[in-house]
C-alpha cells in the first residue's frame, strides 16, 4: 500500500505479571483506521505485552502490504530498545525483540517513536477489551 501508514500499539498487564492483553491500530496515510485488534495473552508482564502488541501490529501491517510505516508506542523501554539506545537485558524479552526487529526489516521505510499514552487510546482500548473478554478482538493477523 502506498504512503506512510501509522501503527499504534499498546500492551498491558493487570498486575505485573498478571492477566495481559495486547492491542494495535493501523492507520492509513490520511489517519483513517484500516485495521485494529487485540489479543488476550494469559499471564504476562507489561513489557511482554508491549512487545506482543508491537509484533501483532507489525504482522497486520505486513499482511496489508504496507511499505512505509511509522510505529507509535507508549512504552519507552520498547522504543529505546528498538532504536538501540537501551540494551535488551531481560532474557524473556530477547526473542520478542528479535522477532520485532525481523518484522520491522520487512518494511522499505520504518521508524519507531515514543508517544504519550493518550495518543494510543484506541490500541489501549483493544488491549483492555481483549483482557476483559479473555479472547481475540477485532482484526487479528494469522498467527497473532
Amino acid at each position: 500500500m502506498e504512503g506512510r501508514f501509522t501503527l499504534r500499539t499498546d500492551g498491558g498487564a493487570r498486575g505485573n505479571p498478571g492477566p495481559a492483553g495486547a492491542g494495535f491500530v493501523l492507520e492509513d496515510p490520511t489517519g483513517a483506521i484500516v485495521r485494529g485488534g487485540g489479543t488476550f495473552l494469559g499471564v504476562a508482564t507489561n513489557n511482554v505485552a508491549e512487545y506482543r502488541a508491537l509484533i501483532i501490529g507489525l504482522q497486520a501491517a505486513a499482511a496489508a502490504q504496507v511499505r512505509e510505516l511509522r510505529v507509535c508506542a507508549d512504552s519507552e523501554l520498547v522504543v529505546r530498545q528498538l532504536n538501540g539506545s537501551y540494551r535488551v537485558r531481560n532474557e524473556g524479552l530477547r526473542p520478542l525483540y528479535a522477532e520485532a526487529c525481523s518484522l520491522l526489516d520487512r518494511f522499505e521505510i520504518h521508524e519507531v517513536v515514543h508517544v504519550r499514552r493518550e495518543q494510543n487510546a484506541a490500541a489501549d482500548a483493544l488491549a483492555n477489551e481483549a483482557m476483559d473478554r479473555r479472547t481475540d478482538v477485532g482484526d487479528m493477523p494469522a498467527g497473532g
